[in-house]
C-alpha cells in the first residue's frame, strides 16, 4: 500500500464530494411551480432570481443554472474570479481583503435585492470568502481603512469567528444588514467554511442575523491589543456604536429568508471515510480542529507515533481524519499557508519514522499566499530535505513552507476547486 498516494487520493475524493455540482442537485429541484429544498417546498409565482457571494458562488450558480434553466430571471454572484454564465452576472471581488470591486459587488447585490417585491423569490448562494468579496463600509470608514483593519486581524491570528464579529460592526451589509434590503422571500444555500457550521459566522452572515454587539467587537480588539493600531475612522465607528449613535446589527432572523447548509467539512470527512474503508480502517477524529498550525501538528503526529509504538488506541494500518481550520501567527516573510505549515511542523516530528504519512490541504485549493492546496509528507520528505541541505527550522521560522516543499516536491496543487469547506488533514499509519 502506497500511503502517500492513498492519502492524496482520499483528499482529492473528499474535495470532489463537496463541489457544488454534486451538492446542489442533492439539495435542490424544481417541478412545475414547486421548488424543493431538502425536505421543504416553495410555491414559485414568477421566475427566480439567483444571487450569491463567496469562493464557491460561481460553481454553485452554474449548478443552479443547469437545474432551473429558463426559470431564472437573472441575478449576480461575486466570486474571487470571473466567468461568463448564461443568466447570472459574475463580478470579481477582492480576497482575502476587500477591494473596489468588493464594493461594486455589494452595491450590485443591494440594488438587485431592493428592487424585488413581495411576490418575487430569490436563491442566494453563500460560501466562504464572502466576507472580503462583498463590502460596503460604514462611513467614515474608507475602503483603505477597512483593508488595513482586515489585514491587521488576519496577521494577528485572530480566530475567524472573532474577525467576523468585528467586520460585521464596520459594514453596511454584514450581520444580516443585506437581508434587510429586500421585501422578497428567498432562501440561502450555504456551503460552510467555519467550525460548527455557525450561520452567524459564515460569510459574516449577510442575510441571517447577528447575536454579537459593538461591545463584543470592542472587547475583541482590546483583547488582541489592536485598538491603538486601528485607523481613526474604524475606532470612530466602534465608539459611536458603543454609544448607540450607529444602529446595531439585526437581532432577529428575517422571517422571509430561510438558510440551508448543503455542504460542510463533516460531509467531506464522511465521504472520505466511506472511500478509505475500502482499503484501511478509518476514523473521523474531529471536524472542529483549530489552534496554531505548528502546535496542532505536533499533537496530531504524536497520535500517529503512539499508534506505531503501542497500537493504542488503534491498531495499524489505520487512517485518521481531521477537519477544521487552524491559524498562523505570521512573523516571517515567506510563502505558504496553514496547511503547509502543519506539514512542515509535522515533518520535524516525523523525521525518519517509517510508515507514517501526514497530509493537510485546503478544500478551496488555495493555502495562504500560495498556489498550493497544501502538502503531503513522510520519511522520504525528510530524506530529500537532508540531501538538499534544507534547514526545516529556518523555513518554519520564516513561515516559508511553500519554498521548502517546492524544493522537496511535496506540494499538492489542485488549482481553485470551486468549493470551500475549510481544511482536511489525513494521517495514515502503516502496518
Amino acid at each position: 500500500m502506497n500511503l502517500r498516494q492513498l492519502a492524496t487520493e482520499l483528499f482529492l475524493y473528499g474535495v470532489e464530494s463537496v463541489k457544488p455540482e454534486n451538492l446542489i442537485p442533492r439539495a435542490l429541484s424544481l417541478k412545475d411551480t414547486t421548488l424543493r429544498i431538502n425536505n421543504d417546498t416553495y410555491r414559485i409565482k414568477r421566475k427566480i432570481y439567483v444571487l450569491g457571494s463567496g469562493k464557491a458562488s460561481v460553481e454553485m450558480a452554474k449548478a443552479v443554472e443547469n437545474l432551473l434553466e429558463d426559470k431564472i430571471a437573472g441575478g449576480a454572484v461575486i466570486c474571487n474570479y470571473t466567468e461568463k454564465l448564461r443568466k447570472i452576472s459574475v463580478i470579481k471581488g477582492g480576497h482575502p481583503v476587500p477591494d473596489k470591486n468588493s464594493i461594486k459587488g455589494a452595491e450590485t447585490l443591494l440594488k438587485l435585492l431592493s428592487s424585488l417585491n413581495e411576490d418575487d423569490f430569490f436563491i442566494y448562494l453563500l460560501s466562504g470568502g464572502s466576507s472580503a468579496l462583498i463590502e460596503k463600509p460604514i462611513p467614515p470608514i474608507t475602503l483603505e481603512d477597512f483593508r488595513k483593519t482586515t489585514e491587521l486581524l488576519l496577521r494577528t491570528s485572530v480566530p475567524i469567528e472573532e474577525i467576523n464579529i468585528v467586520r460585521k460592526h464596520l459594514s453596511m451589509i454584514k450581520g444580516g444588514r443585506l437581508g434587510r434590503a429586500t421585501k422578497a422571500k428567498g432562501v440561502v444555500l450555504v456551503i460552510s467554511d467555519v467550525i460548527g457550521d455557525d450561520l452567524f459566522t459564515i460569510g459574516s452572515a449577510p442575510l441571517y442575523y447577528d447575536s454579537s454587539t459593538y461591545q463584543e467587537a470592542y472587547n475583541i480588539l482590546k483583547k488582541y491589543d489592536l485598538l491603538d493600531k486601528l485607523p481613526d475612522s474604524v475606532r470612530t465607528v466602534i465608539i459611536k456604536g458603543l454609544k448607540g449613535e450607529i444602529s446595531e446589527t439585526p437581532k432577529e432572523e428575517n422571517p422571509n429568508i430561510k438558510h440551508y447548509i448543503i455542504g460542510s467539512n463533516i460531509n467531506a470527512l464522511k465521504k472520505i471515510k466511506e472511500k478509505a474503508e475500502e482499503t484501511v480502517e478509518t476514523h473521523i477524529m474531529t471536524s472542529q480542529l483549530k489552534g496554531e498550525a505548528r502546535e496542532v501538528s505536533k499533537a496530531l503526529v504524536s497520535i500517529g507515533k503512539e499508534i506505531l509504538k503501542s497500537c493504542n488506541p488503534f491498531k495499524p494500518p489505520v487512517c485518521l481524519l481531521f477537519g477544521g481550520e487552524t491559524t498562523v501567527n505570521v512573523k516571517g516573510n515567506g510563502k505558504g499557508g496553514r496547511n503547509q505549515e502543519i506539514c512542515l511542523s509535522g515533518l520535524i516530528e516525523i523525521k525518519d519514522i517509517k510508515n507514517l504519512v501526514l497530509l493537510s490541504g485546503g478544500t478551496d485549493g488555495i493555502d495562504g499566499n500560495s498556489d498550493a492546496a497544501g502538502a503531503v509528507v513522510d520519511r522520504s520528505s525528510y530524506e530529500k530535505a537532508k540531501k538538499l541541505h534544507l534547514n526545516m527550522y529556518s523555513y518554519l521560522d520564516n513561515n516559508d513552507s511553500y519554498s521548502f516543499f517546492e524544493k522537496t516536491g511535496d506540494l499538492i496543487k489542485t488549482g481553485p476547486t470551486g468549493t470551500n469547506v475549510m481544511d482536511i488533514t489525513i494521517i495514515i499509519v502503516g502496518g
